[in-house]
C-alpha cells in the first residue's frame, strides 16, 4: 500500500500528516508504529489523520495517533499543523474551520501573520473526567512519585496533565520522573508530565513528557495545561508566553468556564509517498 504523507511541525513537534479525505487509511498499530520510526520510517511524534466529518456542523475529523500506535484525544501542536495541512491540500478555503477530535469539537482559525489560533476548549479540573485518582477536587495536590513527593495539578486540555512548578527547567528530573509519571496509577489512561518553571507573571518556560511518546521539543496541550494550573495556582497572568525547547506559544485563558486560547506556527517541512506494507 501506497501512502501519500506531509512531514509537518509545530515548534519541532513533529507529525506525519496523512490525509484520509482523498485516500483510504486504515492503518495497524503496527503499520503507525512503521511510520513514526526515525530509523525505518519517516519519523514522528504523532500521526494526524485527515478525514471526513461524521458530525452535523463540522468540516472534518481529526485523529491523533502517538508514536507507540495508539490513538489519543488531542494534540495541540497538531492542531495548528492540520490548519496549515488542509489549506495546503486544497481541502477547505475556510480560515476558520470546526474539527471533529476524539475529546470534542475544536475550531482552530489561520491567521493572516501565518499562525494559526486554536479554541483549545475549556479546561477540566474534576478528578473522575481527567481522570485522575483522587476524593478531593483541590488545584494542588500531593503525588508521590518514587521516594519523593511532588505537588501536581492535575487538568485535562482533552488529554491528561500533571503539571508541576520546578526552579530550574534545564534541571528539572524530565528524564526520570517523566516515565514514572506518566504511568502512575492513580492516572488510570496515563498522563503527560509537565515541568513548569514560572519567569514572570506573564512567561514560563516548559518541558513535556508526553503519554506514548517521551520527552518532545514542544506540547501545545501541555503549554494550555501549564499556563492553566499556574493562572490556577495564583503565579500566572494571562496572557502567558510559553516557552519551550522548539520555541514560543502564547497561550490565553480568562479563568474557570472559559475556553484556553492557544497561538502559534505550523511547518510544512516536505511532502512524499512511502510504501506500507
Amino acid at each position: 500500500m501506497k501512502l501519500k504523507f506531509s512531514k509537518m511541525h509545530g515548534l519541532g513537534n513533529d507529525f506525519v500528516v496523512l490525509d484520509g479525505v482523498r485516500q483510504s487509511v486504515a492503518l495497524s498499530p503496527k503499520q503507525l508504529r512503521f511510520l513514526a520510526d526515525r530509523h525505518f520510517g519517516v519519523g514522528c511524534d504523532q500521526i494526524l489523520l485527515v478525514e471526513p466529518a461524521q458530525q452535523p456542523g463540522v468540516d472534518f475529523r481529526y485523529r491523533i495517533f502517538n508514536a507507540d500506535g495508539g490513538e489519543v484525544e488531542q494534540c495541540g501542536n497538531g492542531a495548528r499543523c492540520f490548519v496549515r495541512f488542509v489549506h495546503e491540500q486544497g481541502l477547505t478555503d475556510k480560515t476558520e474551520i470546526r474539527v471533529e477530535t476524539m475529546s470534542g469539537v475544536i475550531a482552530p482559525k489561520l491567521e493572516a501573520n501565518g499562525l494559526v489560533t486554536v479554541d483549545m476548549g475549556v479546561p477540566v479540573f474534576e478528578p473522575e473526567r481527567i481522570p485522575f485518582v483522587s476524593p478531593v477536587a483541590d488545584v494542588v495536590q500531593p503525588l508521590q512519585v518514587g521516594d519523593r513527593e511532588v505537588m501536581i495539578t492535575a487538568v485535562s486540555m482533552g488529554n491528561p496533565h500533571a503539571v508541576q512548578v520546578v526552579a530550574d527547567v534545564d534541571r528539572a528530573p524530565v528524564a526520570t520522573e517523566g516515565p514514572q509519571i506518566e504511568s502512575h496509577p492513580r492516572f488510570p489512561q496515563r498522563v503527560n508530565a509537565g515541568f513548569m518553571q514560572v519567569v514572570d507573571r506573564h512567561a514560563i518556560r516548559l518541558r513535556v513528557f508526553e503519554r506514548g511518546a517521551g520527552e518532545t521539543l514542544a506540547c501545545g496541550t501541555g503549554a494550555c495545561a501549564a499556563v492553566v494550573a499556574g493562572i490556577a495556582r495564583g503565579l500566572l497572568d494571562s496572557p502567558v508566553r510559553v516557552d519551550t525547547r522548539g520555541g514560543e506559544l502564547d497561550i490565553a485563558w480568562n479563568g474557570p468556564g472559559t475556553p484556553v486560547r492557544m497561538t502559534g506556527p505550523a511547518v510544512t517541512v516536505f511532502a512524499s509517498e512511502i510504501e506500507i506494507e
